[in-house]
């Protein structure tokens, strides 16, 4: 994310992720930091989230050294690769608040958590390490989440229709594992499907 990311709440009640850079960057660093995103989204997109930073900075016709000063390890970088696709996740269950069924709506959003952590090999697992790990910069992505989901599940729980001892840190661990086995099965498309329905009946009030 753009340096790090508090969490807000919007006006509907909802969480926002509203980006807060560390300070304000001349123009030659904000283009530093504009191609070191890039290269690092296409990377990661091409060899996983293990891709070497080094040639990230040189593809963005940078030091490493550069590199580090925007994002001081490799958490840190995934985090702002990871912004824009938080942010969506977000807005989406602001929406899904307000759709006629509570379980449907945890269903879809946790299946769309799936579908973006998939976008980058190796984020469903760098996401369920640092679950309680409040250190890491990928924190900035987590804790919002969280909240968001929290809600959701919420209103299934009311609705009687998710056990109420289950919370949502254990849904997001579940939701990445399944995203982390999709990725390892990559010729099972409906893999992550299946698994994440039979999640769900496990979760369903006795």
């Amino acid at each position: 994310m753009v340096g790090t990311t508090s969490a807000g709440t919007a006006a509907n009640g909802g969480t926002e992720v509203t980006p807060t850079p560390p300070r304000v960057m001349r123009a030659d660093a904000r283009r530093n930091y504009e191609r070191l995103l890039t290269e690092a989204r296409a990377a990661f997109a091409a060899h996983g989230t293990d891709a070497s930073l080094e040639d990230v900075a040189r593809r963005a016709g940078v030091g490493i050294g550069t590199l580090y000063r925007h994002f001081p390890n490799r958490h840190a970088l995934l985090s702002a690769v990871f912004e824009e696709a938080v942010s969506d996740l977000l807005d989406r269950s602001r929406e899904l608040l307000n759709a006629p069924e509570p379980c449907t709506a945890l269903v879809t959003w946790l299946r769309e958590i799936i579908t973006h952590a998939g976008e980058y090999r190796g984020l469903a697992l760098a996401l369920m390490s640092v679950t309680s790990d409040t250190s890491s910069a990928l924190a900035n992505c987590s804790a919002p989440m969280h909240e968001a989901g929290a809600a959701l599940l919420k209103r299934a729980q009311q609705a009687a229709k998710v056990r109420e001892d289950v919370t949502i840190t254990d849904l997001l661990q579940l939701t990445n594992a399944i995203a982390l086995a999709a990725e390892e099965s990559p010729s099972d498309p409906q893999l992550a499907d299946r698994l994440l329905t039979l999640t769900l009946r496990g979760l369903r009030p006795g």
